[in-house]
């Protein structure tokens, strides 16, 4: 096999979750060229990876050179021998017949059965309805069916020259080198709010860290929460608390800065597997979504959530009054992290994991 096209996933963290298999594929294939093609805005995640000769971007609502007909033009002059489909979307499986793969290998849903030369089925109940299921188990299924081993459930990432540079431009800028460790606060969540943890209780996290741990603390954030981010800094009333929110900001330092954590307090959301692929320990604070559905059995990862009558409801936003967030205490969190601090300490400067 030449030429292999693999169609990421869409969100940050399922692109993660996807790294067994890529790197499976990778091995079974050592000499075929793997094109990566996927949304714009999840290819950072991927960035220094020595797995793809190529990133495709692939986006409907994007220039003209990265919708439909120009990426299946691209793919049929590149002559793919099997493209691997991670999304379940129709739109995938169309680009992939359109640009000519001869072998396209994704699960049968939302109507696009006759677009696959190999189907696979998602698991579900007796009354066909699916059932919650870790998503890192069916990309493995797909990258199986393409011809490889079981790729397990290692997720990798890497980190480039400039993302390094980032961070160790904010541990210099906040001091956090003077810590013997520092601990990430995360409290995003691009899903929607039902998500999100209230600002106040990783504020009062914030300081607990700080006043009993003598932690370094760094809330991190993305473009769309640093307002969130600066409040939790400020509300913490600590000078060990230091916040992302008027940093230049990317996914590359992102990245780069968990890379370095003691550990990582987060929501569901694509950085908590961001510290799974480090190898560094972290908490994640389940509200209105099912454990299942992301589950990697990292052994360095604590989950909480609190069981409610109303949920896991899956919804963006709470019609309720989102008990399963708020009943979640700094108290309970912070006994989390001393337990996982205890029990997987690190080296003040941790491991390094870099690609140029």
């Amino acid at each position: 096999m030449d030429r292999i096209a693999l169609f990421l996933p869409n969100w940050i963290g399922d692109v993660v979750m996807a790294t067994p298999a890529i790197r499976a594929v990778r091995e079974r294939f050592p000499s075929a060229e793997i094109l990566a093609v996927c949304k714009p805005y999840v290819a950072d995640v991927v960035a220094g990876a020595p797995w793809f000769r190529e990133v495709i971007p692939f986006d409907k609502g994007g220039p003209p050179g990265q919708r439909l007909w120009a990426v299946a033009q691209q793919l049929r002059a590149e002559r793919i021998d099997a493209a691997v489909l991670f999304p379940n979307s129709f739109r995938t499986a169309l680009v992939a017949r359109l640009g000519g793969c001869r072998q396209v290998i994704g699960f049968s849903r939302y109507g696009r059965r006759l677009l696959l030369t190999t189907r696979l089925h998602a698991k579900t109940d007796r009354w066909g309805r699916s059932i919650p299921s870790p998503v890192i188990d069916d990309y493995n299924r797909l990258a199986v069916a393409l011809g490889t081993a079981d790729p397990g459930y290692r997720m990798d990432l890497f980190t480039t020259p400039k993302d390094e540079a980032a961070a160790d431009a904010v541990w210099t800028r906040f001091g956090l080198g003077r810590y013997s460790r520092v601990v990430g606060l995360n409290p995003g969540a691009a899903f929607g709010a039902a998500k999100h943890w209230p600002a106040e209780s990783f504020a009062r996290l914030g300081r607990m860290f700080a006043q009993r741990s003598g932690c370094g603390v760094l809330v991190l954030c993305g473009p769309s929460e640093r307002e969130m981010a600066r409040r939790i800094a400020e509300d913490s009333r600590s000078p060990n608390v230091h916040s992302l929110d008027d940093n230049p900001l990317s996914l590359g330092l992102t990245k780069a800065a968990v890379r370095r954590l003691s550990l990582l307090v987060t929501t569901d959301s694509g950085p908590r597997h961001f510290a799974a692929a480090f190898e560094r320990p972290v908490i994640t604070l389940f509200g209105p979504t099912h454990i299942g559905w992301t589950e990697t059995h990292f052994e360095k990862a604590t989950h909480l959530q609190k069981p409610v009558p109303c949920g896991p409801c899956q919804k963006r936003t709470c019609p309720l009054d989102h008990r399963c967030m708020r009943d979640l205490t700094p108290d309970e969190v912070f006994a989390a992290a001393d337990r996982l601090l205890t029990c997987f300490p690190l080296p003040h400067d941790g491991e390094t994991r870099r690609a140029g």
